[in-house]
């Protein structure tokens, strides 16, 4: 006799597939397209500033299910299309500030033209691509593969259809965080400093000279700290401390008594302030040890790829064949705009490269075709990784920056092989790994999106079409806030001592680029410990000198004063500076560098790469530790302030569950010895027998308080949604001040501030506004959210 298989019960989403509500409509795109906007803006700001960027998913649905509701009874499926619409400017954001930057740190200028181009084309291939991978992926194995971060958005979807409000505490985030920033900002009323400061000097010996501690103080920071929890900001503190209070003090202890500039350093280390000091050595260190633990981490994730690509390549074609008449939540984009959209955009490519080159970085068609060809290989690769990957891990543990770095190596193999090692191919080859980038970004974050929708009963297609309008109207907004903060946040620093150069003998490296076009008056800010400044009135006479590998300057761009025969000013870029240090980009740049020029500081590099080998040998998370080691010392120490208050919320709760628990067991106590009659009855499962249910004596014994219950917060827990409205709010008032810093720059007008001599604007008025917005996130994080509608 034959025995039958049990079948597994069939999957019903949350919105019947029979049942039709209002979905794609107008004014869920346009509220998707502003969030779109917004958090991409956002992201820009943050993931150059901090290294990492969080997820807009729930942030997104928890205002949406608000805001729609104030304009009247709004659908699930429409608040899907939102955060559907608005999460794209997220995630095309961390793709683009992964890998475009680079395009700075090799010399060239990044046009917003080519942000947009790069980012579109990356932005629509991953969606693209992704489309043929969604049932095998989504619905085959919806057991399999549970898409954390789409499952969890989809909670908050159905729990917010049910009349759960959670949008109170991100407003609550937002108001407090913008007011604090508004007064906190450099660039805006600066009312107390904005990053406290203190650099030792101790005693005769100068004990900790070179070091330097500092908090950059902003609500961003604090917030970002809260959601990545305390053991990843220790370890990024960690990094931190390593960079800024042992190598850096080791540096000027062994260099103060050279009378010559260590290499790649130009100037003598006794004249190096911390912030050349993290620069000069520190840097190239940060980005040997990034890119060694991101090789370590895609090996560790290696059989996973070879899991997912197997398994995708085994059911290709074998997936069961669509009915007829599919229901309405099995429609898909056809073929025929999925393929043929792809070839477009392809062929789009090879135009744009061929006809738009980087300036100063023109290649031949012959390289452009081959180089959209590597995004076509290299870009579905990677997109069909990333979509199984982010199913298993999450999107924020999914390794993109691991896998960018295999494309720009085999990519910039290929180009060493044919003997393209010139700058242009430098160029080029950042264009295909940001394309990539982006693409894998995308791919990853549009499987969560159609996850969510697939539990909810949204209709793919729609979604689909609702992410690629979320790639074309965000990627406005973060190519012009890429280009902001370059802007805004530069600085002139005047030498501590001119360079004599000749310009009709440039050394190997140095780049004559004409007569400055900026601005004729610019501040130049000095090495002095008190930040005096200074005007120059005549900036436009100098010439622009622009520095890649060379040996006599340091990376980066400088004036020369044609009359003196001198450099006299180092213009430093906003990116790439201590304000937005953009890690990533800085690692790819390094990558591409190292490969084709081969003009890296090999001994630094290899120096961070040895670091790391030892972290990972102590079993500790290498590439948060090297990040940390990367970023100023003054981003990881707020942040791990933030990840200290996640670890008191999460403590306090801990007690309150306990203690609810005793209380409950007292009175479960108390009625067993009265009326046992009735505690059996309310508890017919128990069993004086078993030891998990009773004790010896056979007293019922209290409820198991478990550390998902009572330690770990979810993502849409009064905490996590107060920390995401303090992201949103530094990163929107930030950009703020950012804008205000250009038009007090194009109209040479100045708008009113707080004096630096107010009384408020010392150090430990920092430290304790800091500490007062701390506490309130540790206040409202324990504060239990209104669940009613």
């Amino acid at each position: 006799m034959a025995t039958s298989t049990p079948t597994k019960p069939t999957f019903k989403p949350f919105v019947s597939t029979t049942e039709t509500r209002p979905e794609l409509s107008a004014r869920a795109l346009i509220l998707g397209a502003i969030f779109g906007v917004l958090f991409g803006a956002v992201t820009v700001y943050v993931g150059l500033r901090a290294g990492l960027t969080v997820a807009a998913s729930i942030p997104i649905s928890v205002l949406s299910i608000s805001i729609l509701r104030a304009f009247g009874k709004a659908s699930i499926l429409e608040n899907n299309i939102v955060q559907s619409t608005g999460n794209a400017g997220q995630s095309i954001a961390s793709g683009v500030i992964f890998t475009l930057p680079a395009l700075i740190f090799l010399g060239f200028d990044l046009e917003a033209s080519r942000i947009f181009a790069l980012a579109l084309f990356g932005g629509w291939l991953g969606v693209l691509f992704m489309i043929p991978l969604r049932r095998q992926l989504i619905v085959e194995e919806h057991d399999n593969l549970i898409y954390p971060e789409g499952t969890a958005c989809a909670d908050v979807l159905i729990a917010g259809e049910r009349g759960g409000s959670f949008a109170s505490r991100v407003f609550l985030g937002l108001g407090l965080g913008g007011l604090y920033t508004l007064f906190q900002n450099d660039n805006l009323f600066a009312l107390w400093p904005s990053q406290p400061d203190y650099q030792p000097d101790l005693g005769t010996q100068h004990l900790l000279k070179g070091s330097a501690i500092r908090a950059d103080c902003t609500p961003e920071y604090l917030g970002v700290g809260y959601i990545i929890g305390i053991r990843v900001a220790a370890i990024m503190l960690a990094g931190g401390v390593f960079s800024w209070l042992v190598l850096m003090p080791a540096i000027y202890f062994f260099g103060s008594h050279l009378t010559t500039p260590l290499y790649p350093g130009t100037v003598l280390i006794t004249q190096m302030s911390p912030s050349d000091l993290w620069r000069t050595y520190v840097r190239p260190m940060g980005a040997g040890g990034v890119a060694a633990a991101g090789l370590i981490t895609l090996l560790r994730t290696l059989p996973t790829i070879v899991g997912a690509l197997t398994q995708g390549f085994k059911k290709t074609g074998s997936g069961k064949s669509a009915a007829a008449q599919p229901s309405r939540t099995e429609h898909d984009l056809p073929p025929i705009v999925v393929f043929g959209g792809s070839l477009l955009l392809i062929v789009l490519m090879v135009l744009f490269l061929e006809f738009k080159p980087i300036p100063g970085a023109q290649v031949g068609l012959f390289a452009n075709i081959a180089a959209a060809l590597l995004v076509v290989v290299f870009g579905f690769l990677f997109v069909t990784v990333s979509a199984r990957i982010v199913g298993i891990v999450g999107s924020s543990a999914s390794p993109v920056s691991g896998m960018t770095i295999a494309t720009l190596m085999a990519t910039a193999a290929i180009f060493l092989v044919k003997g393209w090692t010139a700058p242009a191919f430098g160029a080029l080859a950042i264009t295909i790994g940001g394309v990539v980038c982006i693409a894998a970004s995308n791919a990853g974050d549009t499987s969560q999106d159609l996850k969510t929708g697939y539990l909810i009963g949204a209709t793919p297609w729609k979604q689909q079409v609702a992410i690629m309008i979320g790639v074309i109207v965000s990627i406005f907004s973060i190519g012009a806030t890429l280009n902001a903060m370059n802007k805004g946040l530069e600085t002139f620093q005047r030498l501590p001592k001119p360079i004599v150069f000749s310009l009709d003998k440039l050394p190997d490296g140095v780049q004559n680029n004409g007569h400055f076009s900026g601005n004729d008056r610019i501040t130049l800010t000095s090495h002095t410990p008190d930040h005096a400044k200074e005007e120059l009135s005549n900036a436009r006479q100098y010439v622009l000198l622009n520095a890649i590998g060379s040996t006599t300057l340091d990376d980066g761009k400088y004036l020369y004063n044609t009359a003196t025969g001198e450099i006299e000013v180092q213009w430093i870029q906003g990116i790439g500076s201590e304000k937005a240090a953009a890690p990533q980009g800085r690692l790819m740049a390094t990558v591409i560098n190292g490969i084709l020029s081969r003009k890296l500081p090999w001994a630094l590099v290899l120096l961070g790469v040895a670091i790391v080998v030892v972290v990972e040998l102590l079993g500790v998370r290498s590439l948060t530790f090297a990040v940390g080691a990367y970023l100023s010392i003054a981003t990881t120490l707020a942040i791990f302030v933030g990840g200290v208050m996640r670890w008191m919320v999460d403590r306090a709760m801990q007690r309150h569950a306990s203690e609810k628990v005793r209380l409950e067991h007292e009175a479960s106590l108390a009625l067993w010895h009265s009326d046992r009659e009735t505690w059996l009855a309310q508890h017919p499962d128990f069993d004086p027998t078993d030891p998990t249910h009773a004790d010896p004596s056979g007293l019922p014994l209290p409820n198991t308080i478990t550390a998902r219950d009572a330690t770990i917060e979810s993502e849409v827990s009064p905490g996590s949604l107060y920390a995401s409205g303090l992201i949103a709010a530094g990163g929107i008032v930030g950009l703020l001040g950012v804008c205000v810093k250009l038009y007090e720059a194009a109209t040479d007008r100045s708008i009113p501030r707080f004096s630096e001599h107010n009384p408020l604007h010392h150090d430990p008025v920092s430290v304790v506004m800091f500490a007062l917005l701390a506490f309130s996130l540790y206040y409202f994080a324990r504060k239990p959210l209104n669940t009613e509608g």
